[in-house]
């Protein structure tokens, strides 16, 4: 036995030599489902699909033409290792709770391309072996690296730095490079200076509300006014494909083409026509199967008649017998859908659905691509009343096994997405377009031109170009049927990517009482108060991902809050409360917002805003008061450090409330609603709502003898 295969017994976490023949990825690394072929070890390109279970996930594949030839065999020695193997629990103790075994297939193929960047440096300096990449060589390449990309992107590419060393220990021939001097120093010291720009999805920016709203009304617009005609247009035109190419030839055929179309052509009419590659031709296919002829006949009849250049000086359309039953503003929105756009006008419906639940469930992309059909079933009544409509999803970020290796198949998430209406239209139109179980965007019935087999769902930068493309179809339909209104304008912060309609929060959920919990429900994250920002990983670098754009949402529903206040009182109305002075102080130096697009560097400068303990102004209807938050005043016992009332748990006697004459009308009638509930309610029910009922009066009759005009108090 050889030494080498005596270390192998001893070392569990280290891989035998590979052959020529051995496959890049070992059996047991591929999951039962996963049918993808695999490379072989001698292959110029290795595949990373056998790794690759999200149907959201590219089909990546590794070239080695971009490593340098003398080094490789080394290169690709330690890159078959990470793609097999794990790294030991010794390494992984000092690298902090996120770190991994192994990773995923993308960041393998990210880590094996910053290696290869590596061999190219040192084949530059004419250096053939990886053992000779010293101390010095290290040093040498962090710093041209590092100072090219910002302060995180260089801390990830010294991660994965490491690993190549980390790795070349595991192999059955180590190459013998030398452990990189942060591994020992500290990584401090080689990165960029603290404040370089942040890249990654906390860069991804809001889409501007100017661009949001018409987008959304179109989406909406194609999933509850045309999806019928559009999908009813395209099972039409597929069966007049199947006839045209089932049709045999025969004289009824040539009979009937010389009776319609012949006719038609020497009357000066159009002919129906289709443009195939930028070329008008006679649209062959729609012909033959109205007249019941075989597509050769149409084409020897058009070449026999001289058709081919009267349908490219007088091109027709090719309406399907289908009914139009949508409608814009209250007419048809087309007379017919024509044969040659069924196709064009599924894919935009498709691409309609997947914006409007990408929007209005703030699912993560690849969650939307997961999606398959059956995922939102219709409630059973409860109750007497409908329940809601819930979508059962798997999800991607984070998840790994209990030894902690990445699963690339995700898992399902434990709390269903809840689902409003146009989300359920939206997923049962797309439901519609696939077969049963199968991928809501999968890319074997999402194209409807062409069959390329590719596996698994739409890909994201796939998804962008077809919202690229409804966005100027939109637009032109827009302007047909007389909406200048509803144009979708340019995003000032580019392309409409799909990342960026999870960013695109609803700002007034975070400004209601309980609104935050609601989003910690719906978009899964830990943030149950507005300060708890240690309690999330979500965009954790940088920006601070979801937590800055609430800090910005709260900020100018703060904003609100305080002008809503100086207009009352600039009307007259009385106010009262312990917190009544200060609360107008507040609403005195506080900007009204007047409405405009906010910009990525307002986050920092909501987030100080929020700080200033004691002058913010949080408007809680429910309670019927304005919270002027300090933190020592607060009965709502926030967390340590918060800067907002927990305004699901607002109490009474609080020396942080402020009422307005407002405010006391709207106790009075909430205590009438209660009465009248109480009028027809059980006698244990009536009598609490009747007390509650009193409790609000008392409370109205409290500001009515204490309030003061704001010229007595300031």
């Amino acid at each position: 036995m050889t030494a080498v295969g005596t270390a192998a017994e001893i070392d569990t976490y280290v891989l035998a030599m590979p052959t020529p023949a051995s496959p890049v990825v070992l059996p047991q690394w591929i999951t039962p489902g996963n049918t993808h072929p695999n490379s072989r070890y001698q292959d110029a390109i290795w595949s990373m699909a056998p790794l690759i279970d999200n149907p959201g996930t590219n089909l990546v594949k590794l070239h080695w033409k971009n490593c340098p030839e003398p080094l490789r065999d080394q290169v690709k020695l330690a890159a078959w290792t990470m793609l097999n193997g794990q790294l030991r629990p010794t390494y992984l103790q000092t690298r902090g709770v996120q770190a991994r075994s192994r990773s995923g297939a993308a960041d393998m193929l990210a880590t094996c391309l910053e290696w290869m960047r590596l061999a190219r440096w040192l084949h530059e300096r004419q250096i053939t072996s990886l053992g000779a990449c010293t101390d010095t060589e290290w040093r040498a390449y962090a710093r041209e690296r590092l100072h090219q990309v910002s302060r995180d992107t260089a801390a990830i590419i010294c991660v994965r730095l490491a690993n190549l060393w980390a790795f070349d220990q595991l192999s059955a021939r180590p190459s013998g490079i030398t452990r990189p001097p942060w591994e020992t120093e500290g990584v401090d010291d080689f990165l960029p200076a603290t404040g370089t720009a942040a890249g990654g999805e906390n860069a991804t920016e809001p889409l501007d509300p100017l661009v949001l709203g018409p987008l959304l009304i179109w989406a909406i617009r194609f999933v509850d006014d045309f999806a019928d005609d559009i999908l009813a247009a395209w099972t039409e035109r597929r069966r007049l494909i199947a006839v045209a190419a089932a049709t045999k030839a025969a004289p009824t055929g040539w009979a009937a083409l010389e009776e319609w179309l012949l006719p038609m052509a020497r009357a000066g009419h159009p002919l129906p026509a289709s443009s195939e590659k930028r070329e008008i031709q006679v649209a062959t296919t729609y012909i033959a199967a109205l007249t019941g002829s075989n597509r050769g006949q149409v084409s020897r009849f058009v070449k026999q008649h001289g058709l081919a250049e009267i349908a490219a000086a007088r091109p027709g359309p090719c309406p399907l017998r289908v009914p139009i039953t949508g409608k814009v503003n209250g007419k048809p929105w087309r007379e017919h859908v024509d044969f040659n756009e069924a196709a064009e006008l599924m894919r935009h419906l498709g691409t309609a659905a997947t914006i409007i639940v990408l929007y209005l469930t703030g699912m993560r992309p690849q969650e939307v691509q997961g999606l398959r059909s059956g995922c939102c079933p219709d409630p059973e009544p409860a109750a007497g009343s409908e329940g809601r409509h819930l979508i059962h999803s798997r999800h991607y970020k984070n998840v790994t096994d209990d030894d902690g290796n990445h699963i690339s198949a995700g898992e399902v998430r434990q709390v269903p997405w809840v689902a409003i209406t146009p989300v359920v239209h939206a997923i049962r139109v797309l439901e519609r377009m696939v077969p049963d179980g199968e991928l809501l965007l999968s890319t074997a019935h999402h194209e409807f031109r062409s069959r390329h087999g590719h596996a698994g769902a739409l890909r994201q930068d796939t998804l962008t170009l077809c919202i690229e493309s409804f966005v100027n179809w939109a637009n032109r339909e827009a302007e047909t049927q007389g909406l200048p209104g509803e144009t979708i304008p340019d995003d000032p912060h580019g392309a409409i990517r799909l990342s960026r309609f999870r960013r695109s929060l609803a700002w007034h959920i975070a400004r209601r009482p309980g609104g935050l919990i609601a989003l910690v429900i719906q978009y899964g994250h830990m943030r149950t108060v507005l300060d708890a920002r240690t309690s999330s990983g979500y965009g954790a670098r940088g920006r601070q991902g979801i937590h800055a754009i609430l800090d910005v949402e709260t900020a100018l529903a703060t904003a609100d809050t305080a002008a809503r206040l100086r207009d009352r009182v600039t009307a007259g109305e009385n106010v009262s409360g312990p917190a009544a002075r200060r609360a107008l102080t507040a609403a005195a130096h506080t900007p009204r917002f007047e409405g405009r697009s906010v910009p990525r560097t307002f986050a920092r400068k909501a987030s100080t805003f929020l700080a200033r303990d004691g002058i913010v102004l949080y408007d809680n209807p429910d309670a019927f008061l304005i919270c002027a938050f300090k933190q020592d005043n607060a009965l709502c016992e926030p967390e340590p450090g918060a800067t907002a009332p927990r305004q699901y748990d607002c109490r009474p006697g609080c020396g942080n409330t402020v009422r307005t004459d407002t405010h006391a009308r709207q106790l009075r009638e909430r205590a009438d609603e209660l009465d009248q509930l109480a009028a027809h309610s059980p006698g244990p029910v009536s009598k609490r709502l009747r007390a509650n009922a009193n409790r609000l009066r008392e409370t109205a009759d409290t500001h009515n003898t204490t309030a003061q005009p704001a010229e007595a108090l300031t």
